[in-house]
């Protein structure tokens, strides 16, 4: 059986992977800000690391997995000063919807979620051994800034020179600092702004060490897998890397995951673009009872370090595919039964998902499997459908209740009084009904033994 290999944005290579500690796996995530309900660009890094953590756990790795809550933020202060409201109320109601909508896109939820207000000590730890080693100065402003040429390593995973960086993109000029390209870890307190008492002065963190103190603080240097976005790369995870390494003298992390980008006409998907749709809004717009899943689905149907292009067709295509492998499952019902990898199209799926979580490839093994069921009618090989589909978590809803989805219609009762015009020979009556269903978007399906299926278009 070949061994699982991901891909490693440090190394720019697949590599075979090799936890620190055999069997067991520490995975830590970026996060959302919790200033705004979170995008569906967002939604495709979440729902990318929990295909990740699933897959992990079903080939029998017990999994740590860690994604953080950015409480303390500019952008958290400005739209709670536009809100009227304090931060505390924004940032606990947005946490609220952050759970609710992960919910509904069936993520796992995450082992442990440090949130940055309960880990500044931590911060503040790690600030203090960056200034002792002379990677940290304080600014003539108050605040303390990293000095990011006394690194050596740095750029080395977005494979950025130094020299060839300039103040400009996502790099503040600010005549306190050294260096144009040194970042803030502390910022001094200003008026109207959350502080904390600190050697440095009273102020809060600045981004980037925020995560390099919850991860070190939950899953200990080095650990496995970092993830996060493919934008997160530089500077974010590049500052985390100097920062960790900076300060304890050893590496970080293994293996650097980075989820492409979700797209809308060919531009990133951003709430600074503007062009953006939040996950709320999207699953809001589908069905109740599918659109969880139809929306995991889409987001999960590319590779996930490909760009996927976000559109309501492709959006519809992924509910249709989803129908067909439902519609196999209700009419084949799956048989019960431990997951045999030696069975051919489990065999092909999981060497599909071990070369660097090959999701297209696997969809492709699901797809012949359903053609399989249909025309073997076998509810062992169902079985195996369905059970494909837990390792990633997908096709674990009642068929029939996915297939029918939410309607408003008592669509049992009139399903049963076409039946019986049928019956009776009233056809007029009959197409009525059924021309009634239609118009709400319900299918039927009449069989030769004179009932009938119905599910939502």
């Amino acid at each position: 059986m070949p061994p699982l290999r991901i891909y490693n944005t440090l190394t720019r290579t697949k590599e075979t992977f090799a936890p620190l500690v055999p069997g067991k796996v520490g995975m830590y995530v970026c996060g959302p800000t919790v200033y705004d309900y979170f995008h569906v660009g967002n939604a495709r890094t979440f729902t990318v690391f929990d295909m990740v953590v699933r897959w992990l756990r079903a080939s029998g790795y017990a999994v740590t997995y860690v994604r953080n809550v950015t409480d303390v933020d500019d952008k958290i202060m400005d739209r709670a000063r536009a809100n009227g409201e304090t931060i505390e109320a924004l940032t606990a109601r947005m946490i609220g919807a952050l759970e609710e909508d992960c919910a509904r896109l069936g993520l796992v939820k995450p082992d442990r979620e440090p949130r940055a207000t309960r880990n500044i000590d931590a911060m503040l730890d790690l600030i203090a051994m960056l200034e002792k080693k002379g990677l940290a100065y304080r600014a003539s402003n108050g605040d303390v800034f990293y000095s990011v040429r006394d690194f050596p390593g740095y750029g080395k995973l977005s494979r950025r020179n130094l020299d060839e960086l300039r103040a400009g993109e996502r790099v503040a000029v600010d005549d306190a600092k050294r260096d144009p390209l040194d970042f803030a870890l502390w910022k001094a307190a200003k008026p109207g702004e959350p502080a904390w008492p600190s050697a440095f002065g009273a102020g809060r963190p600045g981004w980037h060490i925020e995560c390099s103190a919850m991860s070190c603080r939950e899953l200990g240097v080095p650990f496995d897998i970092h993830g996060g976005g493919w934008d997160l790369q530089f500077p974010h995870h590049e500052n985390e890397i100097a920062q960790s390494e900076g300060a304890l003298d050893r590496p970080y992390v293994g293996c650097w995951m980075h989820s492409a980008f979700l797209n809308m006409a060919h531009e990133k998907m951003s709430k600074s673009l503007g062009n953006f749709h939040t996950t709320r809004e999207v699953l809001d717009s589908l069905d109740g009872v599918q659109g969880g899943e139809q929306l995991r689905y889409f987001l999960l149907h590319g590779h996930y370090r490909s760009p996927l292009s976000y559109g309501r067709d492709s959006l519809d295509d992924a509910g249709n595919t989803l129908r067909g492998f439902y519609a196999t499952l209700r009419e084949v019902p799956p048989e019960a039964a431990a997951l045999d990898w030696t069975q051919p199209h489990a065999a092909r799926f999981r060497d599909a998902m071990d070369d660097d979580f090959d999701t297209p490839a696997a969809f492709a093994v699901m797809h012949e499997l359903r053609g399989e069921v249909n025309r073997s009618r076998s509810g062992e090989l169902s079985g195996v459908l369905r059970a494909l589909g837990a390792t990633i978590g997908l096709l674990q809803a009642d068929p029939a209740a996915f297939m029918q989805g939410a309607v408003t219609l008592d669509v049992a009762a009139l399903v049963e009084e076409r039946i019986a015009a049928r019956k009776a020979r009233e056809f007029a009556r009959a197409d009525r009904i059924r021309r009634q269903l239609e118009a709400a978007g319900v299918a039927l399906e009449d069989k030769p033994d004179g009932t009938t299926e119905w599910r939502r278009k």
